[in-house]
């Protein structure tokens, strides 16, 4: 029987065979990112996880970590679109930095250790150096963290990414002691809550700092007005501070709770280490950064809107009982951190209260 006109006879062979290279697909290419990594995730190895890449699911052994009663906790977050600024300057470094510290200071809020992580890479035609650049910042990060870079994912996705566009998401797992897990439960009236500088913007707020940018007519490459000694761009891409090591090193002097200011700020992430009964009295005190003091001025945000889009200085809050504020002050000044006094929990209905309008006319 003759095939149907219109109908592809399956049994010819096409003049132009289909090919997955030709779809957008490049095994090849993906197969030689596999092989760049390999030595990025082996200088990540720690105890429990040697950094190995290839096999189809990642391997770590908790035993060999030395951990009594653990307790596993696991978070995943991205970066936003401070890829876009990332793309928009062509400076991939960093951004896989900023991706480790986002899901590496979510675990050690909670008195967490962080073993191991896990990235998912995603772009419409795979671009071995700019892909391997933005691996070797998650190396970096991981190995800032002290966890192992133990697997992954890298998928290109023609028509859902448009060309040169990529996006990132990552997974990491740490493990606390099941008696040193912090909750806030012992958060008490009277504790003194420390800010602990950020290193910047980090990465929450970009959507508007971009539209701050086109809409005053800026570039990324000319000189940021807040910082005169960088471009724009890479001023902007200043890399998430990762907390870890130091907060792990000082929570034994007496750390109550730990809150990592991300998207909502102070007033949004504080009440989630308040327990009932309780408030937290901040007092705008700090020197305002001069980056924020730049979005403010430009942006023309609102106070208030400023504190609940951005960090405005503080990556990290903690809460101490004020006996023990020296001490923790002491630790973690000495690893390297700048630690300032913000405010003091109080009786209340778990909220936030922010005084200190002159902050942003200093």
């Amino acid at each position: 029987m003759e095939p149907t006109a219109g109908h592809h006879n399956m049994s010819d062979t096409p003049d132009h065979p289909y090919r997955y290279r030709d779809a957008g697909v490049d095994i090849d290419a993906g197969a030689a990112l596999v092989e760049r990594i390999k030595p990025m995730a082996h200088g990540t190895a720690r105890c429990g996880g040697d950094g190995s890449l290839g096999g189809f699911g990642a391997v770590f052994d908790l035993a060999a970590c030395d951990f009594r009663d653990p307790i596993l906790l696991a978070a995943t977050d991205g970066v936003g679109t401070k890829l876009l600024v990332a793309n928009a300057v062509g400076c991939h470094d960093t951004i896989g930095i900023d991706l480790v510290a986002m899901c590496v200071n979510d675990l050690v809020v909670q008195g967490a250790e962080p073993l191991f992580f896990l990235d998912y890479f995603a772009t419409s035609a795979l671009d071995v150096e700019a892909a391997a650049t933005v691996l070797s910042g998650i190396a970096d990060g991981c190995r800032q963290a002290g966890c192992a870079l133990i697997g992954g994912e890298t998928a290109e996705l023609p028509g859902l990414y448009r060309p040169g566009d990529y996006d990132l998401a990552g997974f990491a797992v740490g493990a606390v002691e099941r008696d040193g897990l912090l909750t806030g439960e012992h958060v008490a009236v009277g504790d003194v809550i420390l800010g602990i500088a950020s290193s910047g913007i980090h990465s929450n707020g970009y959507s508007l700092v971009r539209r701050v940018v086109e809409g005053e007519g800026m570039d990324y490459f000319e000189p940021a007005p807040f910082d005169a000694g960088t471009s724009l761009g890479k001023a902007l891409l200043t890399p998430t501070r990762i907390y870890v090591k130091n907060l792990l090193a000082a929570i034994p002097c007496g750390i109550k709770a730990l809150a990592h200011i991300t998207g909502g700020g102070l007033p949004e992430n504080l009440p989630r280490v308040l327990p009932d009964g309780t408030a937290a009295a901040i007092e705008t005190t700090w020197d305002l950064p001069p980056v924020f003091a730049w979005l403010h001025r430009n942006a023309g945000v609102p106070d208030d809107e400023m504190l609940r889009t951005f960090n405005c200085g503080v990556g990290m809050a903690a809460v101490v009982a004020a006996a023990d504020t020296d001490a923790v002050t002491e630790s973690l000044t000495a690893a390297g951190e700048t630690v300032f006094s913000i405010g003091s929990i109080q009786r209340g209905d778990g909220g936030v209260t922010i005084v200190g309008g002159e902050y942003w006319r200093r």
